[in-house]
């Protein structure tokens, strides 16, 4: 185990999140300054052509690998590698204890990353990060098109971006392997590989000490055990597969269309690659972690938010429809808006009928479980409608006949008072707080280092 709590210490306050081209010229000056510590090459290009850089730090006797951006509206651990890189190059003696050989890529998706930086400098409010999000649909995802063939279904529709993940897996064959995503709005959650709780209390340290509430709402995914409070394996696109299979009654190959994680790639090739998540979001509120009972059930306020969900799918898809045959092939917006509303037809009756089938829902609701199913959907709308309205801008910006801009024009308009409603409604009715970037880093990092000091 190697010692860590002085490099936690002087994480900078950081106002603002770094852009892709600040990040390029952040690493290619690091490498400058430390030469005999750091190489900085281009291990490959994204689907636009923009250079990929990784820096590799040290000497140590076992490979690490952490990757920023997997999801490009999750710059968290983007500005965690911004700081973690300097402070291993600046402090010889640290990265030599640590005896790890450090491989580190800002931004998997530069491409996407790109495609969110109106929201990086501010203000940091739900509206102004929810007007400039991005997310790609799942199929052009860094981290969910790893190739995968598991009963029926087969997928190596994969990506360039993963394509360079892939070989630095192949070939540094990490022992720790850090994909630094980020949640939006709740409390701290964790995805790790490996059973070790031996450090389950240190990870929750990690973020108490720091401010940041524990997440005790809703799982991501609703069939996940976890291995203790807010501690997860990691999720699995063959569990997700069995799980539909289960419950929807119909091969699950007929509407998967993403792949295989970075972790179940390891797993693929054989590897003993411990691979760890940290999820925190850039809003909390207290009652992300509170455990008081509620009059209803769990099942009610869930229930409650699918219905709610249904609604607002039905809505969007009666805008989309007029516009469907207008949408340009590059339109990355409209794609994750059509795909999300693939996704929740077929998913909607398989989430009702586990909810149905499964007795845990007959519990009392806890006050966590009910903000996050009937509060929090709040701010999670607004992504739906932002994607619309991209999606209209970026065809309108391109040269199509004039009756057809002004259905685009017109569907725009109404999605965009369709967002700035429920905007207001979020702003209003959530009682939130901004966490402060230097906070999460110190959280994000310290949860790296602490799974990383046990290998």
């Amino acid at each position: 185990m190697f010692k860590f709590d002085h490099i936690l210490k002087s994480v900078p306050d950081y106002k603002v999140f770094l852009t892709v081209d600040e990040m390029d010229e952040s690493s290619r000056k690091l490498a400058e300054d430390y030469p005999e510590l750091v190489s900085c090459d281009v291990v490959g290009h994204s689907r636009k052509g923009h250079p990929i850089l990784c820096l590799k730090i040290g000497s140590g006797s076992k490979n690490a690998f952490m990757f920023g951006c997997p999801h490009p509206n999750e710059p968290i651990g983007a500005m965690t590698v911004e700081y973690f890189s300097r402070a291993l190059a600046e402090d010889k003696e640290f990265l030599q204890s640590t005896d790890f050989t450090w491989y580190i890529i800002k931004s998997i998706d530069v491409d996407g990353t790109k495609l969110n930086e109106k929201w990086f400098k501010g203000p940091f409010t739900l509206t102004n990060y929810a007007r400039n999000y991005f997310r790609p649909a799942g199929y052009e995802q860094a981290e969910w098109t790893f190739p995968i063939d598991y009963k029926d279904y087969h997928f190596h529709d994969t990506i360039p971006e993963t394509k360079i993940l892939m070989k630095m897996i192949d070939e540094k064959k990490p022992v720790f392997m850090y994909s630094l995503h980020n949640a939006g709005f709740g409390g701290t959650y964790w995805y790790i590989s490996k059973d070790m709780p031996e450090i389950w209390d240190k990870l929750y340290e990690a973020s108490s000490k720091n401010g940041v509430p524990l997440h005790l709402g809703e799982p991501e995914v609703p069939y996940i055990t976890p291995f203790s409070q807010a501690i997860y394996p990691m999720i699995s696109t063959r569990d997700d597969y069995d799980y539909k299979e289960k419950y929807s009654g119909k091969s699950p190959a007929e509407t998967m269309r993403s792949g295989d994680s970075s972790c179940g790639y390891t797993i693929t090739k054989g590897l003993d690659t411990v691979t760890l998540v940290t999820e925190m979001p850039y809003f909390t509120e207290p009652r992300i972690q509170s455990d008081k009972l509620m009059d209803f059930s769990r099942k009610e306020a869930v229930l409650k938010n699918l219905e709610r969900r249904y609604e607002q799918n039905e809505k969007i898809k009666a805008l989309h429809a007029p516009i469907a045959n207008l949408v340009s092939d590059d339109n990355p917006f409209m794609k994750m808006v059509e795909t999300s509303l693939e996704y929740f037809a077929d998913s909607y009756g398989t989430q009702k009928k586990f909810i149905e089938e499964n007795k845990e829902y007959d519990e009392l609701c806890k006050e966590s479980e009910a903000f996050d199913n009937l509060e929090v959907p709040k701010f999670h709308s607004l992504f739906y409608w932002t994607l619309l309205l991209r999606g209209c801008e970026h065809e309108l910006g391109k040269d199509h006949p004039a009756e057809e801009k002004e259905l685009l024009l017109k569907t725009k308009d109404v999605a965009e008072k369709e967002f700035d409603a429920q905007a207001k409604m979020a702003e209003e009715s959530l009682e939130y707080s901004v966490i402060p970037i230097q906070t999460l880093v110190r959280v994000q990092l310290e949860s790296g280092l602490i799974v990383a000091s046990n290998l």
